[in-house]
């Protein structure tokens, strides 16, 4: 790897090559010492592509819709990205659901690139390392980039953090237009979608969430409202209305100045992030520092602010 030429790699994913980017990705997920030449290598390739979220609890078909939502964009002739982001394993650490095999009619395709990452334990539904996944698809030509969360319900807000649209996904008969509303997504979703349309209960779950959305905060100035999408992803019913939403999202995020600020709002985000793993390496300040520190907080044995006194001070005795 130390003489890896990562210029000659860019351009062979910009090319469309999978396995340059499949390399560009683990290089980002394994904090590789090429990271930050990486990352300059990128950067000026990025902001073209649309990064649109999924969302949702389990088993209200979410790959089922990443599937659909990338047979109707590579009909448009788009170059599609997924990341599948999954529980980790407890014993590797590696993705659990592995390659995918919900998306297996895409795999063949060189205009779509599928990657499974593993969460590693990380709250907020994504991978650490997505926002810069996100920007090796967006550099490899990638026109759409779709993220599919773990779907763990209160922890997978973050997912607004990353994406230009947030679609949270539900279906009838689970209960979970209530869960939305306890978990927080309702906030967070640009559009809904009630899957499985077709079962008993869908009328009811969208008379739910239009009751739900009616009861929102109302933003000052110009607001987009949340629209109501009906599918049957198992046979891509609905998928064009689907994606006409997200057309029209899209032209209201670019009018109203939003789109940047969201972008923006993600850049910052991300150096957040790179800057506070940069400064408890520098201090030298590890996972089991925190638990020895959280566990006397626990114990009623420090306070949470002496905690973390000690923990920027490099350490973690009495």
């Amino acid at each position: 790897m130390d003489g890896l030429d990562i210029d000659e790699l860019v351009g062979r994913a910009r090319e469309g090559q999978p396995r340059a980017v499949a390399r560009l990705i683990s290089l980002v997920e394994d904090e590789s010492p090429h990271l930050r030449a990486v990352a300059a290598a990128l950067n000026p390739l990025t902001g073209n592509a649309r990064v649109l979220g999924l969302t949702g609890p389990p088993g209200v078909g979410k790959s089922t819709s990443t599937s659909m939502l990338v047979s109707a964009f590579r009909e448009q002739d788009l170059r599609v990205g997924v990341l599948a982001i999954d529980p980790s394993s407890p014993f590797s650490g590696g993705a659990l659901l592995g390659d995918r095999i919900r998306m297996h009619d895409h795999t063949t395709d060189p205009a779509v690139f599928i990657r499974s990452m593993a969460t590693r334990g990380q709250l907020g539904g994504l991978a650490a390392a997505t926002p810069q996944a996100v920007r090796v698809l967006d550099a490899a030509g990638c026109d759409v980039v779709l993220i599919e969360t773990v779907g763990v319900g209160q922890s997978e807000v973050d997912i607004v953090a990353l994406a230009d649209t947030t679609v949270v996904l539900l279906a009838p008969g689970m209960g979970d237009g209530i869960q939305a509303a306890k978990a927080g997504i309702l906030e967070v979703a640009d559009l809904f979608v009630v899957n499985k349309a077709d079962r008993d209960g869908a009328d009811q779950t969208v008379r739910d969430l239009k009751h739900m959305i009616s009861l929102g905060r109302r933003e000052l100035g110009a607001s987009w409202r949340q629209p109501i999408v009906r599918t049957v992803a198992t046979a891509g019913e609905g998928v064009a209305d689907l994606t006409a939403a997200l057309d029209e999202h899209r032209e209201w995020l670019a009018s109203h100045g939003e789109l940047a600020a969201r972008r923006a709002r993600r850049a910052e985000r991300e150096i957040e992030a790179i800057a506070v793993a940069a400064l408890r390496s520098r201090l030298g300040v590890g996972q089991d520092a925190l638990a020895r520190l959280a566990k006397r907080v626990a114990a009623g044995e420090l306070d949470p602010y002496a905690a973390a006194d000690q923990l920027t001070a490099g350490h973690d005795g009495p």
